[in-house]
């Protein structure tokens, strides 16, 4: 329609002259339906709550991380000072600081048991007085003996230390009497280096004999250990006098030590081979030696395990050494 001018109109005419509201702006199609304030939404963007709901949820999320990092770094370094206190399997507590001094404490009880198992009614003041080194103070000076007879050992040694906590501990000692073999429980007490024997010890039996599993060599090599024993006879006897130009032609490998004529060289009595690869077998070899000490005509056999490594057609020594083997002798 055609604009007339509002020029001397006023504010009437000004307004009559205002645009028609159109389908394509409904927000002037009814005031009622108007946003607050008359204005239309600016820049096309809507202006609700849905921007501050995100807005909040990211800093829940980051306010969870946070309390996520600090439990786990209060956590850590206290479950590193309390882990020291966790039970051990058993059902014990996780011991700290040095444990009980065992190799002392084995010395220690020796040489008192080369005292205690000792005594004379002759010299029972002497004994007495090696005694109270290593008993507490206050204890009966002869730690249980009544003064009467007469005692001696032959052979004294450590047999085992059972440590039962930090301070105590129960030392085993080997000893021979009279041909007989007994153990002497010997307890020991221990602090800051210090050692004392705690208690009284007990006489117990000597270690039970045990039995050998009844096996050995299933199948034997029997071309194999007839190859083997002119070899085994000429490396023993050169093994007997250290002689090191035909240890050499002998052997292979490490260089092998011989006796240097400690014994002589009797005999290669057995060699047993099992079967296995052709090439390398450990074999072992019962020698007989005459031994200084026995007398004439005396001798002493003894059973050796052999690697044997055969190179080209010859067998070479590859390592001696004593044998576990039960039915190797």
């Amino acid at each position: 329609m055609a604009r007339r001018s509002a020029v001397g109109h006023g504010r009437e005419t000004a307004v009559v002259e205002e645009r028609a509201p159109t389908a394509a702006d409904p927000w002037r199609a009814n005031g009622a339906d108007r946003p607050a304030g008359g204005d239309r939404p600016r820049g096309g963007r809507w202006g609700g709550s849905g921007g501050r709901w995100w807005v909040w949820l990211g800093r829940a999320v980051l306010w969870a991380l946070v309390i996520v990092i600090l439990v786990n770094g209060i956590r850590a370094p206290f479950q590193r000072f309390t882990a020291d206190e966790t039970p051990a399997t058993g059902g014990t507590t996780a011991q700290k600081g040095p444990g009980f001094p065992s190799s002392a404490a084995g010395a220690y009880a020796l040489q008192f048991a080369s005292v205690y198992l000792n005594y004379d009614q002759k010299t029972a003041a002497a004994r007495e007085a090696q005694l109270r080194t290593f008993i507490p103070d206050g204890a009966d000076g002869q730690f249980g003996w009544n003064g009467v007879g007469r005692s001696q050992v032959q052979s004294v040694q450590v047999a085992g230390v059972d440590a039962r906590d930090a301070n105590n501990a129960v030392v085993t000692v080997l000893a021979r009497s009279q041909d007989k073999w007994f153990r002497l429980a010997v307890p020991v007490y221990a602090d800051k280096g210090a050692l004392v024997i705690s208690a009284r010890p007990a006489l117990l039996p000597p270690p039970a004999k045990a039995t050998l599993p009844q096996q050995g060599v299933q199948e034997r090599d029997a071309a194999l250990e007839s190859e083997l024993a002119p070899v085994l006879g000429t490396f023993f006897q050169a093994y007997a006098r250290n002689e090191q130009a035909t240890l050499s032609r002998f052997s292979t490998g490490a260089p092998i030590t011989g006796l240097s004529d400690s014994v002589t060289f009797v005999q290669v009595r057995e060699v047993i081979a099992p079967t296995g690869e052709a090439g390398e077998r450990t074999v072992t070899a019962t020698v007989a030696w005459q031994v200084p000490g026995l007398a004439a005509g005396g001798e002493l056999e003894q059973t050796y395990e052999l690697a044997m490594v055969k190179k080209d057609t010859t067998w070479f020594v590859k390592d001696i050494r004593g044998t576990t083997e039960p039915g190797a002798s």
